[in-house]
């Protein structure tokens, strides 16, 4: 599938930054013909994945970088926020709802990813860091729009 457009953006794990990530990629996502509550859930779902970078991933270390990228593929809109953190042990337990190393959390995180996107796909290495990529499809009359 060939690119129409793409972005990477890098920002401090800071917490103010969720919201950041959170308005670039509903900005982005704009592009395409997703419905406003489309556009609201994406928008949840970057921020699950921007926090847990944050939070489980840098520890609340405000010294690291996340970085998210965003892609439009047909009609299709291809998210990933990736950080190089301390990574996870156990995706398949992490995906888990209700599962946090944290117990000041609730662990609904990847679960509102895997509900707010098409597919889920989480990346991660032990010591090394972790990328989840969330894939949402337009509807398939969709094209992306110019000058938005």
């Amino acid at each position: 599938m060939e690119s129409v457009n793409r972005i990477k953006i890098e920002f401090s794990s800071l917490p103010a930054n969720v919201s950041f990530a959170r308005v670039a990629a509903g900005a982005f996502a704009t592009q395409l013909d997703f419905t406003l509550n489309d556009i609201e859930e994406l928008k949840v779902a970057v921020s699950e994945a921007v926090t847990n970078s944050i939070i489980h991933g840098y520890q609340n270390d405000p010294g690291k970088t996340i970085e998210l990228s965003a892609e439009i593929r047909c009609e299709t809109l291809v998210l990933a926020v990736e950080d190089r953190g301390i990574g996870i042990d156990d995706i398949e337990k992490a995906l888990q709802p209700a599962y946090s190393t944290d117990p000041e959390r609730m662990g609904l995180g990847f679960a509102f990813m895997q509900s707010f996107s098409d597919s889920l796909d989480v990346q991660s290495l032990p010591g090394k860091g972790t990328r989840v990529i969330m894939t949402k499809a337009c509807r398939k009359e969709a094209t992306p729009r110019q000058g938005h």
